[in-house]
């Protein structure tokens, strides 16, 4: 990375061309262009952004960016695949532990939500299909049983 910020830093100056000028022409702060320069990577919290400010950066001064990107690609390549497996498994582990005490953590000042039961739900449904049930066998055994009033109902038709 320190070489892609000497190449910018060189190339920059040969131009003739300030940092605070680059700066206003690119619209990114002077800040992020010296961290640039700089090869300072862990002042970017995300690795586009940084490759956004490196691609317009090195087209703004004339520089191959395909060949920029793919030098830092490589820069990152190295970087990561260094870190050690164990390492990473670490923290893998300690994220997942934190998210599991995330969620056991409740507060005493926020109402808990209670869980419905399933079984709840079953039993009431059990019931009302039982209630429609009897109703439609009372009302057919009334019909059947009160053949007069069955026939008296036809005649009227």
């Amino acid at each position: 990375m320190n070489e892609i910020g000497e190449l910018f830093r060189v190339t920059r100056e040969e131009a003739g061309v300030s940092i605070s000028e680059a700066s206003k022409d690119l619209d990114i702060k002077e800040v992020i262009l010296e961290n640039i320069e700089d090869g300072n990577i862990g002042c970017f919290k995300d690795i586009y952004v940084l490759k956004d400010y490196i691609v317009g950066y090195s087209k703004y001064l004339g520089i191959d960016s395909t060949k920029v990107i793919d030098n830092f690609n490589e820069y990152m390549f190295e970087y990561t695949s260094k870190i050690p497996l164990e390492e990473i498994e670490k923290k893998m582990q300690e994220q997942n532990n934190t998210k599991e005490e995330k969620k056991e953590i409740i507060s005493p000042y926020t109402k808990e939500i209670k869980k419905e039961k399933k079984s709840f739900y079953v039993f009431l449904y059990c019931i009302v299909i039982l209630m429609i049930m009897f109703i439609a066998f009372w009302s057919v055994k009334q019909i059947i049983v009160n053949k007069e009033t069955a026939s008296f109902i036809s005649y009227v038709k």
